[in-house]
């Protein structure tokens, strides 16, 4: 975002605030900013979409041939069981993309400035939250409709399910992106980050692979991105056939409990997001 623009947006925010304050107005603006921001960033498309594309490609075709799930005569291929982890895997990128956004608003000076608006810090927290998981909500929207290549079929409640299970693993993945940005004041912090704890909660979350027995399985399900995975699952099998159900479904953790803990997951990395807003930065997780 240029100069100017940016300068318009804190206008914005300092007029409003002038008068009264508008915590929800900051908060929309902020969110708006993140629309203006990506849409002029099209290679966030590309980054966000077209990665987890080519993995849901190039690993559907190379273990197609050596995966079977227990129980099943052919029916599920990999293609079809990687797809809902190439899916949470879309969210997982557009909010890394995005709260990567807060590391560079400090370096231009635009955090700062919010900071000292007359707004409440979870006013600011709200905006950069909810347009990081906006974004990331269509971007998965646009490849949900890859499943309808596969043999998933879509009802108007699982649709609707699915879309109100996204955008809260979106604001949870975003909100975990903004609290670990927060503490960094570089980009390449970040993408270690990245590297040795994002990237191993996807691949530990049943995306990949099935949960396996001894300690392995322990950890993918103490992961609460495992259950946003299986909810998603669920949701995709929702009007499959009784013996595919069975089958794409087996050793997954109940409905109910998926639903607990990915909406306690979110409201907490909110809180959390919230909480570390408030204080001070003074490096790179120190």
């Amino acid at each position: 975002m240029s100069h100017a623009a940016q300068t318009a947006v804190l206008h914005n925010i300092d007029d409003d605030f002038v008068a009264r304050p508008k915590p929800l107005l900051a908060a929309w603006t902020l969110c708006e900013r993140e629309w203006v921001r990506f849409i002029r960033q099209r290679n966030r498309v590309f980054g966000a979409i077209g990665q987890p594309i080519i993995f849901w490609l190039l690993f559907g075709a190379g273990l197609g041939p050596s995966f079977r799930l227990a129980g099943d005569s052919g029916g599920i291929s990999y293609r079809e069981y990687f797809f809902p982890g190439s899916l949470i895997l879309i969210l997982l990128f557009t909010a890394i993309f995005a709260t990567i956004s807060i590391i560079e608003d400090r370096r231009e000076g635009f955090l700062q400035s919010v900071l000292v608006a007359p707004a409440p810090r979870w006013a600011m927290v709200l905006g950069k939250i909810v347009g990081g998981s906006l974004i990331a909500l269509v971007q998965g929207l646009i490849f949900l409709f890859l499943g309808l290549t596969l043999s998933l079929h879509f009802t108007l409640v699982s649709l609707a399910l699915i879309v109100v299970l996204l955008a809260i693993v979106s604001l949870a993945l975003t909100g975990l992106g903004f609290v670990i940005a927060w503490r960094l004041d570089s980009t390449q912090g970040f993408h270690a980050i990245m590297s040795v704890f994002l990237m191993p909660m996807w691949l530990l979350s049943g995306a990949f692979f099935p949960a396996t027995e001894g300690w392995l399985g322990w950890i993918v399900r103490l992961n609460p991105l495992t259950y946003g995975v299986a909810l998603l699952r669920r949701l995709l099998y929702w009007d499959a056939a009784d013996e595919v159900r069975v089958v794409a479904l087996q050793g997954l953790p109940e409905a109910w409990l998926c639903w607990t803990v990915i909406t306690v997951f979110a409201i907490t990395m909110f809180l959390l997001a919230w909480l570390v807003s408030r204080g001070r930065t003074t490096g790179d997780l120190l």
